[in-house]
């Protein structure tokens, strides 16, 4: 069968420009389907999805859901796709589609929802249509019939990463993909799954509370067939089993793998375990991504995240004092006044953090925060479930709230300190002045609150 795997362009306000990293859940969906030919479309770079219907004439297409406010945009992909063939079959998967099934049973364009991990549930879905087989007998679906949503039995998790097929790593662009000023960075996946029971996060509902992960070999063997000299590793904590990473930079300092990374970790695991830091440190750890979250550890526990402020501070003066990129992300309350977003500026001023990420608290169906807030949303609509916008009440009015949300990111990231990286950037790998110019264009954009008030239909002064 001929598949189109897509991925739709993206509606976050200004993030692209920023970072845009593969769609890799589609890459280790399209690795799944030997012996079918493949397409993977990533359409936040290109706009031929009519002519590549045309010329192609996919059997199948796959669409990519991972994000709330692809939501609109699936839709009318689902829509486009069954005008120009009405006989492909539309199956949509990702992170909101499989804890929001029920979202997509009264849309008469798409067949069917894969429910959680996709890539046995796609293999077997694709070889069922061709033979014409029972398709109610593949695990892990919802099937769109005559009005009606029909869900087939649960699949269960996969057991051994390790069989995982590697990403189908293929695809006009791929040097477009970047994070920053890195260009062109990788995707990798090496575990699935988080312990933690963090309220605002889906991954933990996504895989059912499980953790699992790949071998260091495994791992190692997919890292040597990557071009791309930036890494970025998608794990929620690369360091859940600090036996593990270690025993992963060490088969990378032996086989003498040449690459810069970046990877996710919680802070008291940096804290408690600094050697670990230091040996990827030798092998080209260049960043760091912790979720910071708060700045006071009632607000911690609040968000049920099990960690302490104490732990955030040691992890980044560790990270700081060896040169290492500390990318920080915080949660903005909608319940804050001036006086906490004072607080959030003087910590990060205080402990000169550089790279710092702002996200408005914002309650994504089918986590466990939207269950406890969905009665005091003030809108449901899906465009600005982006995590930049409030769909709570702000304590403040709305504009002086977007004033001082906005002011945040104003505070690190002047247009003086993006060009001095891009030019830095530049004369180190060629990078492209039009790179730049986006940065700043995003920059710009995430600065200015009245593009988020416009957004809010109906609202006024």
């Amino acid at each position: 069968m001929k598949v189109l795997l897509i991925q739709p362009r993206s509606n976050a306000i200004g993030f692209t420009n920023l970072i845009l990293c593969e769609p890799l859940g589609l890459e280790m969906v399209g690795g799944a389907l030997k012996g079918h030919k493949v397409k993977i479309l990533d359409l936040r770079f290109r706009n031929d999805l009519t002519s590549i219907l045309s010329s192609f004439k996919p059997d199948l297409c796959g669409i990519s859901c991972t994000y709330t406010i692809d939501y609109p945009s699936v839709l009318y992909l689902a829509q486009t796709i069954k005008h120009i063939l009405p006989r492909s079959f539309i199956v949509v998967g990702g992170h909101h589609a499989s804890l929001n099934y029920q979202d997509f049973a009264d849309q008469k364009e798409i067949d069917a929802v894969v429910i959680g991990e996709g890539e046995e549930t796609f293999k077997e879905l694709i070889d069922g249509l061709e033979n014409h087989g029972n398709l109610f007998q593949v695990s892990g679906l919802a099937l769109n019939r005559n009005g009606t949503q029909i869900l087939t039995p649960p699949r269960p998790l996969r057991k051994n990463l390790d069989d995982l097929p590697f990403p189908l790593r293929e695809g006009i662009g791929r040097n477009l993909y970047h994070l920053g000023f890195q260009k062109p960075t990788a995707l990798m996946e090496t575990s699935r799954g988080c312990p933690y029971r963090c309220t605002f996060c889906g991954v933990w509902q996504f895989y059912q509370g499980s953790y699992r992960n790949k071998s260091p070999e495994r791992v190692v063997e997919e890292l040597k067939r990557i071009k791309e000299p930036f890494i970025l590793f998608i794990d929620d904590n690369f360091l859940m089993s600090i036996k593990r990473a270690e025993k992963i930079a060490e088969l990378i300092k032996a086989q003498k793998i040449q690459k810069t990374y970046t990877f996710q970790a919680r802070s008291d695991t940096i804290a408690e375990h600094p050697e670990i830091i230091r040996l990827w440190k030798e092998i080209g750890l260049r960043n760091v991504f912790i979720g910071f979250e708060k700045v006071e550890d009632e607000g911690l526990k609040t968000l049920h995240k099990n960690n302490i402020i104490e732990n955030n501070d040691r992890a980044l003066e560790l990270l700081q004092s060896l040169g290492i990129d500390v990318w920080a992300s915080f949660i903005v309350d909608p319940e804050f006044d001036h006086k906490d977003f004072k607080k959030l500026k003087d910590y990060i001023i205080y402990h000169r953090i550089k790279t710092p990420t702002f996200s408005v608290l914002t309650p994504l169906p089918g986590t466990a925060l939207f269950q406890q807030l969905k009665e005091k949303l003030i809108s449901r609509d899906l465009h600005l479930f982006d995590i930049a916008h409030a769909v709570l009440p702000t304590k403040l009015p709305l504009e002086e709230f977007y004033r001082e949300f906005c002011s945040l990111y104003q505070l690190p990231y002047s247009k003086y300190q993006l060009i001095w990286e891009g030019f830095r950037a530049w004369f180190s790998r060629g990078f492209l002045l039009s790179h730049l110019l986006g940065m700043l264009h995003s920059a710009k954009r995430l600065s200015d609150p009245q593009i988020l008030l416009q957004a809010h239909e109906g609202y006024s002064r």
